[in-house]
């Protein structure tokens, strides 16, 4: 890490979040149902569905072409994105999800350090490269935090932990200093999760 200039280290870590985030969801949805895939807990709220179809409505809105043209694009129906039609199958909404991340990972993965300060805009205010990233990170683990938060709710005790269990966090350093001799840093976001799976909760 020491040999990188503070940019890629930037455009590195950012990446890494990106894919935090989009595993966090899966293993969060990977446990529910196919009928609680599209439930929700009140008139106002959004099922977990609809939150997957917003972020890739959104990702696939602000990634096209982000360093040339406006990040809301014209075609897109955002309204649309809170409604789920008629038919519509969890296969659908994961192969949707995934063309969304598709266009994150196409659209960070090329830019270098001299990109980052590269006025872009997302309706029609301008943004540095680095403003235009941060802003879609905050809103991501926004909307996964929602689907955590639905997919735990629906499961209730049936829940497997994400990360470290109540009551364990004690017990986690110890964990660490036993198990984790993978210094990789995107390996070691699966430590908690080994964790919760061996403790149980």
């Amino acid at each position: 890490m020491s040999d990188q200039s503070p940019a890629q280290h930037y455009l590195n870590d950012a990446l890494h979040w990106f894919r935090y985030y989009k595993k966090l969801a899966e293993r969060a949805f990977a446990q529910i149902s196919d009928e609680d895939f599209f439930k929700t807990i009140d008139t106002e709220s959004n099922s977990i569905a609809v939150n997957m179809k917003h972020l890739a409505g959104n990702m696939i809105s602000r990634w096209t072409d982000f360093l040339t043209t406006d990040g809301e694009k014209p075609e897109r129906d955002r309204d649309l994105e809170f409604e789920i039609l008629p038919g519509t199958t969890k296969a659908d909404m994961l192969a949707y999800w995934e063309q969304g991340w598709k266009c994150v990972f196409d659209a960070v993965e090329p830019p270098g350090p001299d990109d980052l300060m590269r006025t872009i805009r997302i309706r029609g205010q301008d943004h540095t490269v680095i403003q235009a990233i941060n802003r879609q990170l905050a809103h991501y683990a926004y909307h996964v935090g929602q689907i955590v938060f639905l997919a735990k709710h629906l499961r209730s005790t049936e829940w497997k932990p994400l990360s470290i269990p109540r009551g364990r966090s004690l017990q986690f350093p110890e964990y660490l200093e036993t198990n984790d001799s993978d210094s990789d840093r995107q390996q070691r976001l699966d430590v908690a999760r080994r964790f919760a799976s061996e403790v149980g909760e």
